[in-house]
């Protein structure tokens, strides 16, 4: 294969993925089986079935069981707004993960004391196995799980205090700056990094995806001081929404 030639596979895929976004297979349309791939591009079994992965794993096409491989509706994009930590009063878990006044929202929430992870415990800057409060979040939009969310907080923090459960208690459900203030821990910076990756089975069961579609994750880190108080992986379905970010310039 000359430099620069794609695979047999990409080429048939790309131009199954035309059609598809041309219109010429619209939504609900049964995909050509393999045979006719094969027959139609000149090209091997192995290669049309590897054509047919490509586009189940972008989330074009799906599997019916006993019936074919179909084209799915292709979601328009909606927006998650995000702009950093909300202000005091009222900054609900979901209005703390999208920050878009208009959007209407509900979450569920479990929590349960846990120890940190290598990972977790470098982010939230303490020795790994500190005991953290791990809270688990599934926000929905008009009743459609739209975000998951997954916090850490260091028990070293928020431990035997009125706020050491995120959504019990005088403050619960009140987001981390107002709960943080509530015991004179002042939240004064927030970063976040996006990245992308396939969905984890249990991620897309909960955002009812299919398997190989991409999330994106807002790893969101709040700080005191310079000292992290409080640590979150937020999981966006990358095929239903863009991120958005409004910063203030100062």
């Amino acid at each position: 294969m000359a430099f620069g030639e794609q695979p047999a596979y990409l080429r048939v895929a790309g131009d199954l993925r035309k059609k598809i976004v041309d219109g010429l297979l619209p939504p609900h349309t049964r995909l050509p089986s393999q045979a006719r791939i094969r027959e139609e591009y000149g090209v091997s079994d192995t290669v049309a079935l590897e054509a047919r992965k490509v586009l189940m794993a972008e989330g074009l096409v799906e599997g019916r069981s006993g019936s074919g491989t179909y084209v799915r509706e292709r979601p328009v994009p909606r927006r998650v707004a995000r702009s950093g930590y909300r202000p005091a009063g009222g900054a609900t878990p979901f209005r703390q993960e999208q920050a878009d006044t208009s959007v209407r929202g509900t979450w569920e929430s479990r929590s349960e004391q846990a120890e940190a992870d290598a990972d977790i415990a470098e982010r939230l800057a303490i020795p790994a196995g500190d005991r953290v409060m791990c809270t688990r979040y599934v926000f929905r939009e008009a009743g459609e799980p739209m975000m998951l969310s997954t916090s850490w907080e260091p028990l070293a923090v928020t431990g035997r205090t009125p706020v050491m459960l995120p959504e019990e208690g005088p403050l619960g459900g009140m987001g981390v700056v107002e709960r943080m203030r509530a015991i004179d821990v002042i939240v004064d910076n927030v970063t976040e990094e996006v990245g992308a990756r396939p969905g984890l089975a249990e991620e897309l069961h909960l955002l009812g995806g299919v398997p190989g579609h991409v999330v994106l994750v807002v790893q969101r880190t709040y700080f005191a001081s310079g000292r992290p108080v409080e640590t979150a992986d937020v999981v966006i379905p990358a095929d239903r929404y863009r991120v958005a970010y409004h910063l203030p310039v100062k």
